[in-house]
């Protein structure tokens, strides 16, 4: 029987329409979450059939948001040698161009909508559900050392390998800098902290790393019916996320927001320097480590739920001796060494090149980046609120409302070239990013040769 033109055309609609989501068409769609159902197979099963469709729908908003190609920069190089990444990654709008944006009011860019989407907060994998999650070199690691599984049932890791710190990252003291990397280009874990600290470390001191290292019940690595890994009861430690007292780039989200969609994804900061910070939490202002220490084991490890943190077996340390013992050990806890810069922070002139002085003189100057990152570990040690939301009107992606991030801590910037990436929540992929996103939000107005030359002076930080 022929059909008429209206019903074919009718019939071709539809089934444009069954196809669209298996397409992936709406890049920034909410992940699906499951409805009824009860008990923790029923809930693997449910996910683990997904684990592709998770992934794909992340991989495709990283790649509408970025370039993600490994462009390895000739002049820049971690403390162990991983070649940091270059350029700027944040892909425009159409016909939109970073001249057209230098010439904008930050009214006019949000009007046209023409702010980079990779400058906007970025989403979790799995925004809905959150949790933990782990670079791929860090779970394989650690079931190597440790038979531990760290791996999700519903997700991997989503941002390249060679957009984070390198792996596993170098270890640095206080107490001995001239030890260089105590870690020996080694994972410290539970397996070999004894061999490769007794010695170095007193005995309190020990005790505080051997803490750091133990798993405990937290988040989805749990024993109950929450879990995300096949494996749960065996837990996971502090230095899960912040290797070696550096960082993997593990993420997750913050505790201390609700509901669900506002919530921020967290990139794990290094440890390094805490001795010289006053505030811990991206946005909470604990005043010590201490605080932060026994805080995030009393809440669920930044699910901010204290039923739920009772239900999963939270592990309260004690604060006069366990919680003081591992604080004592992330307080010696050291920024990688910068032989271009002097006592007082600031580059040795005979060392250091034209366009690191130049970008100095910016950084101090016409940039304003001193006016908050203050030698010489260039932070001080408050809270900022930025105010990008000046730029952009706020939307859902990914489940993820994006909106205005608030006062945010600032964070020092010695040794920033070996942390990728970069902000609270890992949107900007390297320095060159970073230096543009700057450009754009404190309106400085800096020419491209002049964020090449502050690339230039933070890579020397």
């Amino acid at each position: 029987m022929r059909m008429n033109i209206h019903a074919r055309l009718l019939l071709l609609l539809l089934l444009a329409a069954i196809a669209a989501p298996a397409l992936g068409a709406d890049v920034d769609a909410a992940p699906p979450t499951p409805k009824g159902l009860t008990g923790f197979a029923d809930i693997q099963r449910w996910y683990s059939a997904r684990r592709k469709e998770f992934n794909e729908g992340q991989a495709r908003l990283l790649q509408k948001r970025y370039d993600l190609s490994d462009k390895a920069a000739a002049d820049g190089a971690m403390f162990r040698g991983k070649k940091i990444q270059q350029g700027v990654r944040a892909k425009l709008p159409a016909g939109v161009t970073w001249e057209d944006l230098a010439k904008m009011t930050p009214e006019e860019i949000r009007r046209r909508d023409a702010f980079p989407e990779g400058f906007m907060p970025l989403p979790h994998p799995n925004h809905p559900e959150g949790g933990m999650l782990f670079p791929r070199m860090h779970i394989e690691e650690i079931k190597k050392q440790e038979g531990r599984d760290l791996e999700r049932f519903d997700l991997d890791f989503d941002l390249p390998e060679h957009f984070l710190p390198e792996f596993p990252p170098a270890m640095f003291l206080t107490t001995r800098p001239d030890l260089g990397d105590v870690s020996k280009g080694r994972l410290v874990t539970l397996d070999n902290y004894y061999e490769l600290f007794d010695g170095v470390l007193n005995p309190k001191q020990l005790d505080g790393l051997r803490l750091l290292l133990t798993p405990f019940p937290q988040q989805q690595f749990n024993a109950t019916d929450d879990r995300r890994v096949r494996r749960p009861s065996l837990g996971v430690t502090c230095f899960d996320c912040h290797a070696n007292g550096g960082t993997n780039g593990a993420t997750h989200l913050v505790g201390d927001i609700r509901p669900q969609e506002f919530r921020h994804r967290i990139e794990t900061p290094a440890l390094r320097g805490v001795n010289v910070q006053r505030l811990f939490g991206s946005q909470r202002a604990l005043k010590s480590v201490e605080d932060f220490t026994e805080f995030e084991q009393r809440a669920a490890y930044f699910d901010g739920d204290i039923t739920l943190a009772a239900k999963k077996g939270v592990h309260v340390p004690d604060r006069q001796s366990q919680v003081h013992h591992m604080a004592e050990l992330q307080n010696l806890l050291n920024f990688p060494p910068a032989p271009k810069l002097g006592v007082n922070g600031r580059l040795i002139e005979a060392k250091a090149s034209p366009a690191e002085l130049r970008g100095q003189a910016l950084f101090f100057g016409k940039a304003k980046c001193a006016d908050c990152h203050a030698p010489p570990y260039y932070t001080d040690n408050t809270m900022h609120d930025l105010k990008a939301e000046r730029f952009y009107k706020p939307r859902s992606s990914r489940g993820m409302m994006m909106s205005a991030d608030g006062p945010i801590k600032n964070f020092p910037l010695r040794g920033i070239k070996d942390t990728p990436p970069y902000l609270h929540d890992g949107r900007l992929l390297t320095l060159d990013d970073t230096v543009r996103f700057f450009n754009l939000v404190l309106e400085t107005k800096l020419t491209p040769e002049e964020e090449a030359d502050v690339t230039a002076f933070m890579k020397a930080l």
